[in-house]
Formats: C-alpha cells, sequence, structure tokens
C-alpha cells in the first residue's frame, strides 16, 4: 500500500459539536446515524456509541448505489445482529428513502403508544441526525423535507450550525453539524475516509492518497479498474492511467498529478463501478 502520510484533521467547531450532542440528546427520542455505504464502519464515529448510550438507534446507510450489493447485504446482517436498526438508500436517487418514516415509528412505537395512553396527542418524534462530514446527511434531510432546507455540497463541513427541520406532522428532524473524532486510532480507517472525501483533500498529498487507493482496487476489484482505465494493472497505477488517458506533460512524461484527481473524482462519483472498501 502506498504511504499517504499520518491523517490528522479535527477543526475547532467539531469539539463543539460534540457538546452540542450531548446537551440536545435529552431533548430527542431518537438518533439517526448516517454512515457511507462504501464504508459503514470507518465513516462511524466511535464516540457516538459512547455518546448515545442506550437512546434508540436507526442507521441509515446511505450512497448504496455506489456500493458493492454483497458487501452492503453483509453489513446490514452484521449491524441487525448488533441490534441496530439499518435502512440502505440512496439519498441522491431517493432510493431507499420511503422506508425510513415507517421503520421510525416501528422502532419508537412503544413511546407512542405511552404518549396516546396519558393523552400526549399530536407530539411529534424528535429525532437528531448524526454522521461524520460528507456522508449525506444534509442530502438526506432534503430528501425527507422535500425542500432544500439544509446546504448541501460535496466537501466535508457544508453543515455547521444546528437546526430543526420538519419532515411531517409527526416527525422533526435535528440536523448536527458534522462530527469526526479528535485523533485518528487507525489510519486505515482514516485512509478510507480520505477515498470518498470526507476529509478535505488540501491536509493529504492527493497523489499518494491516489495511489493507495489504485493499488486498493487493483486488489480487491481489478476487472473495474482495468476497464474503466484501459490499463494492465502492471507498473505503478498512476502512471499507467496518466498513459491511457494522453495525459503527458511536455517530453512525453504522464502526468500522475492529473490521473490522480481524475482517480480520486471518478471514484468518489461511482464512475468506475460499485466498490465498497471493507467489509464486516
Amino acid at each position: 500500500m502506498s504511504e499517504v502520510g499520518n491523517i490528522q484533521w479535527f477543526p475547532g467547531h467539531m469539539t463543539k459539536t460534540r457538546r452540542l450532542i450531548e446537551a440536545d440528546l435529552k431533548m430527542v427520542d431518537a438518533v439517526v446515524e448516517i454512515t457511507d455505504a462504501r464504508i459503514p464502519e470507518s465513516s462511524r464515529n466511535p464516540i457516538l456509541d459512547e455518546l448515545i448510550k442506550d437512546k434508540p438507534r436507526i442507521m441509515i446507510m446511505n450512497k448504496c448505489d455506489y456500493a458493492d450489493d454483497n458487501a452492503t447485504a453483509a453489513w446490514r446482517r452484521y449491524y441487525s445482529e448488533k441490534g441496530i436498526t439499518v435502512i440502505t438508500c440512496d439519498c441522491r436517487s431517493g432510493k431507499g428513502i420511503n422506508r425510513f418514516l415507517p421503520t421510525v415509528k416501528t422502532l419508537l412505537n412503544d413511546l407512542i403508544e405511552r404518549r396516546k395512553s396519558r393523552g400526549m396527542i399530536g407530539k411529534a418524534l424528535r429525532l437528531m441526525v448524526v454522521g461524520i462530514p460528507n456522508v449525506g446527511k444534509s442530502s438526506f434531510i432534503n430528501r425527507m423535507a422535500k425542500t432544500k432546507k439544509t446546504k448541501v455540497g460535496d466537501k466535508p463541513g457544508v453543515t455547521r450550525g444546528k437546526q430543526w427541520v420538519s419532515i411531517d406532522k409527526d416527525v422533526e428532524l435535528l440536523d448536527m453539524p458534522g462530527i469526526l473524532w479528535p485523533k485518528f486510532d487507525d489510519q486505515t480507517a482514516a485512509q478510507r475516509l480520505a477515498f470518498t472525501g470526507a476529509i478535505k483533500d488540501d491536509v493529504m498529498d492527493s497523489e499518494a492518497l491516489a495511489r493507495a487507493l489504485g493499488e486498493l482496487l487493483l486488489k480487491d476489484y481489478p476487472e473495474l479498474i482495468k476497464a474503466r482505465y484501459k490499463i494492465s494493472g502492471e507498473g505503478d497505477v498512476l502512471t499507467g492511467i496518466a498513459r491511457a488517458r494522453g495525459m503527458l506533460v511536455s517530453g512525453g512524461e504522464p502526468d500522475t498529478e492529473r490521473a490522480a484527481a481524475a482517480l480520486l473524482d471518478e471514484y468518489r462519483g461511482g464512475k468506475i463501478g460499485r466498490i465498497t472498501l471493507e467489509t464486516p
């Protein structure tokens, strides 16, 4: 595996987010955790388990249209066995999103019945939406609200402040800013996050990152990457892509910087194929 270097990224506003989550958990009935289906475990923040504790939780495995179906099925089984309710969806296309409200009402049925028995009719269920940057929290909320309530971007850290969004008369969502962890103890997880764009590209060597991604894809999904870039898989992956695409600088040398940008961009856009970078 190519050496990307030590990845550390924890802007100050994320420390504040942790405090907000701790304070606001008292106000909500359940937590909705958004993850990236291509890296389900690496895109979870380890401190969320510690913060959420026994609060009911739904995990949304987003971007499932970009992930390997077999791997997604394995992850669903894995989390279900841990007692976590899982929904797979793709917030861009809306695929699977219609299962969300029925799942919420099933999960919180006991609470709904208790409220009815006490005459608390019409009190909305309040759900906190959490997740690391760039997993699609804003896209999910906008889909549910059927409007652009929140800023959406493909760069991490777009949602800065918390906001309440009403998605029907029975359910309100609290959109929290993205939260990463203060220190990446697991550099493999950090690298996977960087591959998907959850960590800002300007804090690392993008060429080394793309080379590491290319090597991983040649190992796990060789047919997809070879077909996309018309490469043999021998030698340096970025040199191969640059030559195959005519990305050359003066003197006919391969422009590996351009090849790196293309590989990262096309992987993140799902253009290489349906790829999951980790299995349970």
